[in-house]
């Protein structure tokens, strides 16, 4: 069974979506509580976060992935868990070794691009073309790897819970009730402003789940709140439909994660490897989530926009 040929009603649907939001919010913020009821504040990017930071932040970031199972489980009750949620290989083999390599690929490009263009405005302390000797390079490329793929089980606990249920769920309750079934989900039923609607929607609530963190400095350290939360408002919602067009194109949930887990470890550390030593680290100037991110990200998107790669339709049912 295919993700188009499940459809429950609008109220079950409506309601699927008020279920997982609270979950996975309430996942979030019981994760956060002991570093919110412990005064942590972290206040500056290069600081390293400790043992129970480390446990509360992948707590939380299970959250999405159980609230989105069991929906699926005991709210919609329309399928299987692994189509529902796009819990798939993207075959042939070839295919999906492909599929894998390109959000690193893509991941490494825009990071790489906006230090540059960061390093241009004077935004980023670049250490000079001395720090990009091949050697330096392989040893951040190879302990940056091993440490993603030792933590990509906590981003599929997020990514199952955004491209795997939110997304697509947004965008059909977009199009209206019963349209465009079995006519892929790029047509019909209210065309490209349910579509843009999905991308924002999705990529806000994706944003606001991160407020007890934002409140503690974590993605923005030094930063007050109500800088950091639409900081990163923009940031999400720009980034959103990079992960959604590997997602859409592989037909599996798998490639957004990866591109997920790059942007949030090796694309964080890229910008620590090559920046002066001793150098204040301010991630508003210089990385995927400040200004020079949402240049390069808001050009990549517009890029798959007017080439048609964030239409669902384009890939036929996933």
């Amino acid at each position: 069974m295919t993700l188009l040929k499940q459809n429950p009603s609008s109220a079950v649907r409506w309601r699927g979506l008020l279920v997982y939001l609270v979950l996975a919010y309430a996942g979030m913020w019981a994760a956060m509580t002991p570093l919110l009821a412990g005064g942590y504040r972290r206040a500056d990017a290069r600081e390293e976060v400790g043992a129970l930071e480390q446990l509360c932040i992948g707590a939380a970031m299970l959250a999405p992935a159980l609230a989105a199972l069991l929906v699926v489980r005991f709210v919609e009750r329309g399928g299987g868990v692994r189509e529902a949620l796009a819990l798939r290989w993207p075959r042939p083999r070839a295919r999906a070794v492909r599929a894998c390599l390109l959000p690193l690929g893509v991941l490494g490009g825009l990071t790489a691009a906006t230090l540059v263009l960061g390093a241009v405005a004077g935004g980023y302390p670049f250490a000079g073309f001395g720090s990009l000797d091949a050697g330096r390079i392989g040893s951040w490329a190879l302990q940056g790897s091993i440490g993603m793929m030792l933590s990509l089980p906590l981003f599929f606990g997020e990514e199952i819970g955004w491209q795997g249920f939110l997304f697509p769920r947004l965008l059909r309750l977009g199009r209206g009730e019963g349209q465009g079934a079995g006519r892929g989900e790029g047509g019909g039923g209210g065309g490209t402003a349910s579509l843009v609607r999905a991308y924002v929607l999705t990529g806000t609530a994706f944003a606001l789940w991160h407020l007890p963190t934002l409140l503690m400095g974590g993605q923005y350290p030094g930063r007050p709140w109500y800088l950091a939360v639409p900081a990163l408002t923009v940031s999400c919602v720009l980034v959103l439909p990079v992960f959604t067009w590997l997602r859409l194109r592989s037909g599996s949930v798998v490639p957004a994660v990866l591109a997920h887990a790059f942007a949030s470890s090796m694309s964080v550390s890229m910008v620590r490897e090559f920046a002066a030593p001793g150098a204040e680290l301010d991630p508003l100037t210089m990385s995927l989530a400040g200004w020079p991110g949402w240049i390069v990200l808001g050009g990549f998107v517009a890029f798959l926009a007017c080439t048609g790669r964030l239409r669902p339709g384009r890939y036929g049912q996933w």
